[in-house]
């Protein structure tokens, strides 16, 4: 770098891309790509300190919680870099975001890079060439209360996971994980599945109708409408909303119809004289939703584009970065003026002026936390691309998304949706067997007679439960528009279409991505900027798994969380993680001390530097809570109660069911399936699964060759089939070493998995001699002399000879495969673990960095993209069918910044200490991102 040059550090080689053309020549733009350092893991400690304090954390807990750092093994290279272009420069400007993570960030460069030039912070919340000008204009120094929260954070959930999680290891299962946010998250999750387990349904009838008037005159609208039976003999009919969820009436004054019942009105309104009864009309005004937020955008791009989290995330990610829209981690949904100018402008050009109100709407955040960036999601700079002017840069889900932002940002500035809506009654007298009565009918409609916002953009919803209930033109929110005809009080209508309908109440729908980070925020749990994450983790940890959209909880999680609520009930205590947050939040504010806040924690209201403090978890702390657990009954915690005996637990290979055997005999078992969800596992269909388990071993005959009886039994490991050996006759004089001895001598049992294709109950004894066929010769390879057989193994069919295996395309090819189609398998370059060559799966173009082609693979761990030189997997989020090359390249760009991973050695050297509080660029240092 030549002298007099400014050395500018971000977090990402796409955001370093970006800034670096909007700064020129003077200025070098680096990456970091992400976090340089963080905690180590205990066992990753330099020797002197594994007995030390810092030994069980990497947390010195008692002295003040200092943090122990170490540069990660893959950023060395990176620092290398950066230490070396520092060395050229005049000035370095730290560019990393303006959050928590993006401070700490920065405090870590400053200690690890020990600058002794000036230092100077800066911050923006968009990437445009105006932004960074002023930002650099704008500089300031690294916030340490920002630091010194994030830290506290990293502590606090590194002092929760390390305590709690072995507990889990110890009574479910192995690498199980708690979490702060994670933990409360599954809980949601897993209550809403007990509240649909617990559900009774309830059946309620109703009758529908089309109602006309029967002359209308020259001045009224022709026109029918529906409308839904809401009252009979001067009661209210029930609806779904009267049942609780035990498939009781909350409310025992309201008439419930069955089916005979609401029959026999249907049939006796046939040819009833029905009147207008009364017409209440009422002015209908609608407002825009405001700018998005992180949590809103989040909850919006799943409804509306069917993206999870996580996607929704590393797509904002991408076009913040490349300077499309402003910092994605914010919990304000304000807009600066500039911003707000833009989207009355655009609105006014697009739509009219008369869309545009004449006073401009200013949102305020309803968070009391709010404190990430300070300004809404929107798109980029001072004047707002529109869709259009963008879709030869962006593509798929870039698009959409950009789009979905635009459209949300220029409604937030447009006028209210105006109209009207209108309640109808209308009733007829009915002849039942208990006498006449009077039968009354409602229906709404809502006319919207100036669109307003609506002509650009309009909130998705959640799915309700009672959704059906709002048909026949009974939208009682006014969120339908349906137009009634001009009617007045006393107006004679005719019905027809008069049905009898049958329905049944709902469970509560399960959480959806959107409606779990809805729940979470509202609560006040965890931070929005972390849903994404916490998603992810669940998801990634078998706790929970989607079903289309909707979050099912695996039998797992049911246990994780019984143990949670029984043993830790205040750490999973929705109100107290939400008070956590509020005082993590007091700590960024400097309204609270951290080592204070930790102490307390940890140690209790008694512990040191905490005297008089409210109490911390259960009264105490979390070590003498850990501590003073007593004794867990891991049985029992595993166990879940189906009902009539049955019992499901949750095994170290996954969930079965037990019920107890008559007496002196044993236990019988059966598998669950795990597409299985949980609410579906009734005492019917557990006893269904139970009965079609085999009992013991099935005898599938006798092989003609070896005249020893073939079996097929299901193992730990899964079905197989074995054969029976002859008992052994041994010299009964023979000591036990001795016994053993020759008993290990012994031929042993031919043992074969079952394909994935074959099943017990359909198993036959020649589909079991096949299998006790392998390992099958196929022949002698010519060249070498060795023998090739077909085999099963753990990851699939394949050949082997000598040393040397290949993967085999199918199960079958194992039988039938031939010694010169062998011979060609092995003619082709060998690519993995006894893989073939293959194809790409997709080619993409040309890489713009190495300018060789980019394709898509399918590897030994999953689809990854690669140029030739450099391979990057492709994240959970990124579907084959829909990478794009910016994407790819993106992939392929930190990868190659983060540079090769070292393997790990014996023989570690020396993890670099953090500065303990000393007054360097920062006060506190800060954990990587998760």
């Amino acid at each position: 770098m030549p002298a007099g040059r400014k050395l500018v550090i971000v977090e990402s080689p796409a955001k370093a891309r970006t800034i670096a053309s909007y700064l020129g020549d003077g200025y070098t733009v680096e990456a970091s790509v992400g976090h340089i350092r963080d905690l180590p893991q205990p066992s990753e400690l330099p020797a002197d300190m594994k007995k030390g304090p810092f030994g069980k954390f990497a947390v010195d807990v008692e002295n003040g919680f200092e943090p122990y750092y170490v540069v990660d093994a893959d950023k060395k290279k990176k620092v290398s870099e950066l230490k070396k272009l520092l060395k050229d420069a005049d000035e370095l400007y730290l560019a990393t975001d303006e959050d928590r993570e993006g401070e700490a960030i920065a405090w870590h460069l400053l200690a690890e890079l020990k600058p002794k030039v000036p230092v100077k912070r800066m911050v923006f919340h968009e990437i445009t060439r105006e932004a960074i000008g002023r930002a650099l204009e704008a500089t300031r120094d690294v916030d340490d209360r920002l630091v010194d929260a994030q830290e506290t954070r990293r502590i606090l959930d590194r002092l929760y996971g390390y305590e709690i999680s072995p507990v889990l290891w110890r009574k479910v299962r192995q690498g199980l994980s708690a979490g702060r946010v994670q933990s409360v998250a599954t809980r949601l999750v897993v209550e809403r599945e007990r509240e649909r387990m617990a559900f009774r349904a309830a059946d309620y009838w109703d009758v529908t109708g089309t109602f006309a008037q029967s002359s209308p005159s020259v001045e009224t609208e022709e026109g029918s409408f529906g409308a839904r039976l809401s009252q009979l003999g001067g009661r209210r009919v029930a609806t779904g909303r009267d049942f609780d969820d035990r498939g009781q009436l909350r409310n025992a004054d309201v008439a419930h119809l069955d089916e005979q019942r609401a029959t026999a009105v249907a049939a006796g309104l046939q040819e009833a004289s029905f009147a207008v009864l009364s017409l209440e009309t009422k002015p209908y005004t609608r407002r825009p939703a405001a700018p998005f937020t992180t949590s809103t955008l989040q909850q919006e791009a799943s409804r509306k584009l069917r993206m999870n989290s996580r996607q929704t995330m590393r797509t904002a990610q991408g076009l913040y970065e490349n300077g499309y829209i402003t910092y994605m981690r914010t919990d304000s949904p304000a807009l600066s003026s500039q911003a707000i100018d833009a989207a009355r402008r655009q609105a006014s050009e697009l739509y009219g002026p008369e869309f545009v109100p004449d006073k401009a709407r200013v949102y305020a955040s309803k968070n009391k936390g709010a404190q990430e960036a300070h300004e809404a999601i929107r798109p980029a700079g001072d004047h707002f691309r529109t869709p259009a002017q963008v879709a030869k840069e962006l593509s798929g889900d870039q698009f959409r998304l950009y789009e979905l932002i635009w459209k949300r940002t220029v409604a937030s500035q447009m006028a209210d949706a105006r109209g009207s809506t209108a309640s109808v009654r209308l009733g007829a007298d009915v002849a039942l067997e208990e006498g006449t009565t009077q039968a009354v009918f409602s229906a709404s409609g809502t006319v919207i007679t100036f669109r307003g916002f609506l002509a650009a953009y309009e909130e998705g919803r959640d799915l309700d439960r009672y959704a059906e209930e709002q048909g026949a033109a009974a939208s009682t929110k006014g969120e339908r528009e349906t137009r009634l005809p001009q009617m007045a009080e006393g107006d004679a209508l005719t019905g027809t279409d008069l049905t009898a309908d049958g329905h049944s109440t709902s469970p509560p729908p399960r959480f959806t991505e959107a409606s779990l980070v809805k729940a979470l925020e509202e609560r006040g749990i965890g931070r929005p900027s972390t849903y994404a994450a916490t998603i992810s983790v669940i998801q990634d940890r078998g706790y929970v798994t989607s079903r289309g959209q909707a979050l099912v909880p695996s039998w797992l999680a049911f246990a994780v969380i019984r143990l949670l609520e029984e043993n830790f009930d205040r750490l999973v205590d929705y109100d107290f993680t939400a008070s956590m947050e509020l005082d993590l939040d007091a700590i960024a504010a400097g309204d609270k001390d951290r080592v204070e806040w930790l102490t307390q924690f940890y140690f209790g209201a008694g512990g040191k530097a905490a005297q008089g403090a409210t109490a911390g978890p259960q009264g105490g702390g979390l070590q003498g809570l850990v501590a003073n657990l007593g004794e867990i009954d891991a049985r029992e915690v595993n166990s879940i109660d189906i009902g009539e005996g049955i019992t499901l637990r949750v095994g170290r290979y996954g969930p079965y069911l037990e019920v107890p055997g008559a007496e002196g005999e044993e236990a019988r078992r059966a598998s669950v399936p795990d597409d299985l969800a949980p609410d579906e596992l009734t005492v019917d269909k557990a006893r269904e699964l139970i009965e079609s388990q085999p009992e013991g071993d099935i005898v599938l005959g006798e092989d003609p060759e070896s005249g020893h009886s073939v079996i097929a039994r299901k193992g730990r490991f899964g079905p197989y089939v074995t054969e029976v050996l002859p008992e052994p006759e041994l010299d009964e004089g023979l000591s036990a070493a001795a016994r053993k001895k020759a008993l290990a001598a012994l031929p042993k049992p031919r043992t074969a998995s079952l394909l994935k294709t074959m099943d017990l109950q359909t198993l036959t004894l020649e589909d079991a001699l096949r299998l006790l066929s392998l390992p099958r010769v196929v022949g002698t390879d010519p060249e070498s002399g060795d023998p090739i057989t077909a085999q099963n193994g753990r990851y699939g069919p394949y050949l082997k000879k000598g040393t040397d295996s290949r993967t085999l395309p199918t199960e079958e090819a194992m039988f039938d495969i031939t010694l010169e189609e062998a011979l060609a398998i092995y003619a082709q370059p060998k690519r993995g673990r006894g893989a073939s060559a293959a194809a790409p799966l997709r080619e993409l173009g040309e890489d713009p960095v190495s300018k060789k082609p980019v394709v898509v693979k399918d590897g030994r761990f999953g689809p990854y993209v690669t140029d030739g030189e450099s391979n990057a997997t492709l994240r959970k989020e990124d579907a084959v069918e829909s990478v794009t090359l910016e994407r790819a390249a993106e992939l392929l760009a930190e990868k190659r910044a983060r540079g090769p991973v070292k393997k790990k050695t014996t023989r570690r050297a020396p993890a670099k200490k953090t500065t303990a509080k000393a007054k360097a660029p920062a006060k506190k240092a800060a954990p990587k991102k998760s």
